[in-house]
């Protein structure tokens, strides 16, 4: 379904009051060459040319009126806060565990579950109760002693 155009284009009517009152600028130009391409402006966009459009003497207040009526309609766009980095405290780490998987690897430098265990540890993970649980059976298995 195709968009109807209306017969009277509020948008197009001030963009051309600015150009005849602002010839020069290249702001309202640019406005002008973007609406003639895509057919409509953002509500920024909309937003400056009403304030360029306010400041005309003898332009219809009721061009003024619907311009305004159209940036309320129009959604407006927030961009989402990026919470701060240092918001979130580290936890910290557990030295039982760091021992068992230093103690464990100085036996057995590649048990693949303890590097990755270490390397879950050195990227200030915190260890489930079932990762402590392996560790210290690994651990019970290599005769290593455990707390």
């Amino acid at each position: 379904m195709e968009k109807k155009k209306p017969s009277f284009d509020v948008v197009n009517e001030v963009l051309e009051d600015c150009i005849l009152a602002y010839p020069v600028s290249s702001f309202i130009i640019s406005l002008y060459k973007q609406y003639l391409q895509r057919g409509s402006l953002s509500k920024k966009q909309l937003q400056g040319l009403y304030g360029k459009a306010s400041k005309i003497e003898g332009l219809s207040p009721g061009k003024l009126a619907t311009l305004e009526a159209l940036i309320h309609k129009m959604p407006t766009r927030l961009k989402s806060v990026v919470p701060p980095r240092d918001s979130k405290p580290e936890p910290e780490k557990d030295e039982v565990a760091g021992q068992l998987i230093c103690a464990i690897l100085e036996k057995v430098p590649e048990h693949k579950r303890v590097v990755f265990l270490q390397t879950k540890y050195d990227s200030n993970e915190v260890l489930t109760s079932t990762e402590m649980a392996d560790l210290k059976r690994i651990a019970k298995a290599l005769g290593l002693q455990v707390n």
